[in-house]
């Protein structure tokens, strides 16, 4: 029976038209909350100009009102103008943006009479200063905007030089919106971020799909053919198909796995080595994440390949391999072994005298840059076996599933 298979996708989807390759950039979740905090701040300005006219003849000190409002009008159009850029909301300026509120703020001290500031009548500044825990709230979270709330509130204590109901409301409103604009400005920074990992995980996996069609019409067929034709054969050449078999059906693997890095910036290292799987290496994995940081997932990875790559070399066409993971919760343990001929005895010794890096240089290299050990248990026809085990931090053990304790037999090693 003749089978049709219709696969239909979107437009332009077999050109590569990826996230990336359209050109699509992740805009910051917070500006919005920038554009409210500017329009605060000049709805703040006017309020301020307003209660400013009013109070004027009464203030012991006008001129030094008037000096007070200026230098709100010029902070206002300053900030207003740098937060609307994405170069200038830096966290530079959102420190003086805490400075000069609470300078003018100060200054009203001297502006208003003994009997305006026990009265409880507005200062020139009145609710303007409260702009700088907004400004405070979306550059830093959450915590800065709590701070910089209670700031502000306690800077009105001290000024007033007394506590009343209407100051204790002051206070939670600073601290309110101190604490709900940090919340706001976290669950977008947040939302962000996740966007920017979408984005490269559907560029990361669209250029996997394309790799994976032109192996597919290219490498992969004449891997198959190969193995096809020296089956025909027979002899050496079918040791050769059976090469290509193994071959084919590692790069199969390879192109078919998907992208395994997680939400947190970690790589499952599992996920990567089965990848390694063929008709003469066996990967056992548990069956759960195994979560690293991603450097030291591409570390262990190549730690396994290039083991696996001398197997292949020295041990014999006919050699198997297996690879062991095991997740022990504060450390990982990766294990190569093979039953080949073994490594003779002094051989290492003397590649190392000679200068020659060979692969037990390699794999220590990058097991010591992790932080591990590693340990080699050899012999003269009895295969060789490498044992890595790299340390987790605190964070790391809290993400990884646990798979229990290993029991762990003896045998004589020798460290590389």
């Amino acid at each position: 029976m003749l089978r049709t298979i219709v696969a239909r996708g979107t437009p332009g989807a077999d050109s590569g038209n990826s996230a990336s390759e359209r050109g699509e950039t992740v805009t910051d979740g917070r500006i919005p909350l920038w554009r409210a905090h500017n329009g605060l701040r000049v709805i703040a300005l006017l309020y301020a100009f307003v209660w400013f006219v009013i109070m004027f003849p009464a203030y012991e000190r006008p001129a030094l009102g008037v000096v007070v409002m200026v230098g709100m009008v010029f902070w206002t159009a300053f900030t207003c103008w740098r937060y609307s850029k994405p170069s200038g909301r830096t966290n530079f300026l959102v420190v003086v943006d805490q400075v000069v509120p609470m300078v003018l703020f100060a200054a009203c001290y001297l502006v208003l009479t003994e009997e305006q500031l026990r009265s409880g009548q507005p200062t020139v500044v009145t609710i303007w200063h409260a702009s700088m825990v907004t400004a405070a709230a979306v550059q830093w979270g959450t915590f800065s905007g709590l701070l910089s709330g209670a700031v502000a509130a306690g800077a009105n204590f001290a000024m007033r030089g007394y506590i009343d109901p209407n100051m204790w409301m002051d206070t939670i409103l600073h601290v309110t919106i101190g604490v709900l604009l940090g919340l706001a400005s976290d669950t977008a920074r947040t939302s962000t971020e996740r966007l920017a990992k979408a984005l490269r995980t559907e560029a990361a996996t669209a250029e996997r799909e394309r790799l994976a069609r032109d192996i597919h019409d290219s490498v992969l067929q004449v891997l198959a053919r190969v193995r096809g034709r020296g089956r025909e054969l027979g002899g050496e050449a079918a040791e050769l198909a059976a090469l290509a078999g193994e071959q084919e059906t590692a790069l199969r693997a390879l192109v078919s796995t998907g992208p395994v890095e997680t939400s947190t910036g970690s790589t499952d290292l599992a996920g990567q080595l089965r990848a390694l799987g063929s008709g003469r290496v066996s990967v056992s994995v548990p069956a759960t994440k195994v979560t690293l940081p991603a450097a030291d997932a591409s570390a262990l990875f190549s730690v396994a390949r290039e083991a696996l790559h001398n197997v292949a070399e020295h041990a014999g066409p006919r050699a198997q391999a297996w690879v062991l993971l095991e997740d022990l919760g504060d450390e990982v343990v990766l294990s190569i072994r093979d039953d080949g001929p073994g490594i003779p005895e002094g051989r290492l010794e003397r590649a190392a005298s000679e200068g020659r890096m060979g692969v037990a240089q390699s794999i220590r290299g990058r097991v010591e840059s992790l932080g591990g050990t590693i340990t080699l248990d050899t012999a003269e026809g009895e295969g060789t076996e490498w044992e890595i085990q790299v340390p987790r931090s605190g964070a790391e053990r809290g993400d990884s599933a646990h798979s229990g304790d290993r029991a762990r037999g003896q045998h004589g090693g020798a460290t590389a």
